[in-house]
């Protein structure tokens, strides 16, 4: 259903890794509100079906971008391609990402590159070009996407967390610098979260994992969505280097 407040009406966005879990509730409820959103995704024309539905259902233009994050030249086209199209951008979300576990000991070098490559890497490439569109016009919401364990730290996940870890710093730094270009830099950090990644996890853990949380239940892509909203929006226009965390009260 489209938004009758139409917060991001006229805005520009683009929003990495969209294709399914938090980034395609990101695309849904910014369309909903009146974005043009440019989508990316890995898979060739893996979103072109849902683009066309998102666009005809809220009377906006939702459009597919294939790129992988990681490759710095596919990344640089994209942004050429938004500045072409629309002489502009107005918020970056940086979704993708990856997580896998190691344990100490059984840290490989190859998982430490592919997790902070995607995870930290790509955030930062995707936050500098960004800055440069958005400096054009003195303004902007840049939202990375941070984790609970980031802040927190959790066994089992030490790659991981600290790649989550970088983001939120990294974010606290981009804030600093790019103010005075009225540019906002914020993090969302999101705690467990009923996406597919929980499909994997066997019921007697996924119970245990949800007595960990205050109340009591997972959170879903949608809520992440509605702070991101917060974040992209005129509503939080006075807000700059903050770590938004939507965890329920999770205990880790």
């Amino acid at each position: 259903m489209t938004s009758k407040s139409r917060l991001l009406e006229d805005k520009v966005a683009l929003i990495t890794g969209s294709s399914r879990g938090i980034g395609r509730s990101i695309v849904e409820c910014f369309a909903s509100e009146g974005a043009t959103v440019y989508a990316n995704c890995r898979t060739d024309g893996s979103f072109d079906t849902i683009a066309r539905e998102l666009s005809k259902l809220h009377e906006v233009e939702v459009i597919p971008l294939y790129y992988d994050v990681t490759d710095s030249i596919l990344t640089k086209e994209a942004f050429s391609r938004i500045m072409k199209e629309r002489r502009r951008l107005d918020i970056l979300v940086n979704n993708a990402g990856i997580m896998e576990d190691a344990l100490i000991g059984m840290i490989s070098d190859e998982l430490m590159h592919r997790i902070f490559n995607t995870n930290v890497f790509a955030v930062i490439n995707h936050l500098q070009l960004a800055a440069r569109l958005m400096k054009r016009g003195k303004s902007g919401s840049i939202i990375n996407l941070s984790s609970v364990v980031g802040i927190r730290g959790v066994a089992g996940q030490l790659v991981y967390s600290a790649s989550k870890g970088a983001v939120a710093t990294l974010t606290r730094s981009a804030s600093k610098e790019l103010a005075s270009d009225n540019i906002r830099v914020n993090a969302i950090a999101p705690g467990i979260i009923g996406t597919d990644l929980l499909e994997v996890l066997d019921d007697s853990l996924l119970a245990k994992r949800k007595t960990s949380i205050g109340f009591g239940r997972f959170g879903t892509p949608a809520e992440i969505a509605d702070s991101a909203l917060f974040l992209a929006s005129d509503l939080s226009k006075y807000i700059t280097g903050q770590i938004l965390g939507v965890d329920g009260g999770v205990v880790i």
